[in-house]
């Protein structure tokens, strides 16, 4: 029979040693008490996903450093003509500020599902689901101007090679994280709209009645996604 710990109130059922470590962490119970599992496996997604990013970012980095081939002036390559005159990376400063306008807004989302708010919540998800699409529509313009210009993952017109595997590498990878987080923020904004975290009505993503954890971890998807473009804008546009 397998040895136990005994507690003030009798016997505890957790196996001694090793064993009882390994019990402790395998039940979500003590693991994770404070925690739903939801936002503890959104929060593991997230590690992992700063992984991959973090290696896309490291490789642009070596891949730009080794090559002896001049590497692309950003300001000239994502330039817009307007007026008559070439403007430097305007279309990228307006999509920053589309992706961040988004992080304010599905901000809100949250504190107003807090309060049970159900309309305001479900307008404030599904504006960041637009600010979200109007982001990926520019995208598409920006990769279409590019590949029009001559632009392929195995060369390009202003220099070294690597640029064009990089940029629709990380910025294609990018843009399917903002793809696929307002296709889920509509989804979660017509629950909320619907009702079905007031009734507790079955059906995916549907948490306890009265909780809008849903709409918090939605939010924690969509900051990680903001702010991984902030690092992308950093190095890949401004470096």
């Amino acid at each position: 029979m397998a040895q136990t710990i005994e507690t003030h109130g009798g016997a505890d059922l957790r196996p001694a040693g090793l064993r009882g470590v390994a019990s402790d962490f395998s039940s979500d119970q003590r693991a994770f008490k404070t925690a739903s599992w939801g936002k503890a496996m959104m929060w593991i997604f997230l590690l992992s996903d700063t992984f991959v990013f973090g290696c896309f970012l490291i490789a642009y980095m070596t891949a730009r450093m080794s090559t002896p081939v001049p590497w692309p002036n950003p300001s000239e390559v994502f330039a817009l003509h307007i007026g008559g005159q070439d403007v430097p990376l305007i279309l990228i400063a307006i999509m920053t500020f589309v992706l961040i306008s988004s992080s304010g807004t599905m901000a809100m989302a949250v504190n107003f599902g807090y309060r049970r708010d159900r309309r305001t919540t479900a307008i404030l998800m599904l504006l960041t689901a637009v600010l979200g699409a109007c982001f990926v529509g520019m995208q598409a313009f920006e990769w279409t101007k590019l590949i029009t210009e001559g632009v392929r993952p195995w060369e390009n017109p202003w220099g070294a090679a690597q640029f064009g595997s990089t940029f629709f590498m990380i910025t294609g990878f990018h843009g399917t994280h903002v793809t696929i987080g307002v296709i889920f923020l509509i989804i979660v904004a017509r629950k909320v709209w619907r009702g079905d975290f007031d009734e507790e009505r079955r059906g995916f993503f549907t948490s306890r009645k009265g909780r809008y954890e849903a709409v918090e971890i939605m939010g924690l998807y969509w900051h990680f996604v903001d702010l991984v473009w902030v690092f992308i804008f950093a190095f890949f546009y401004l470096w």
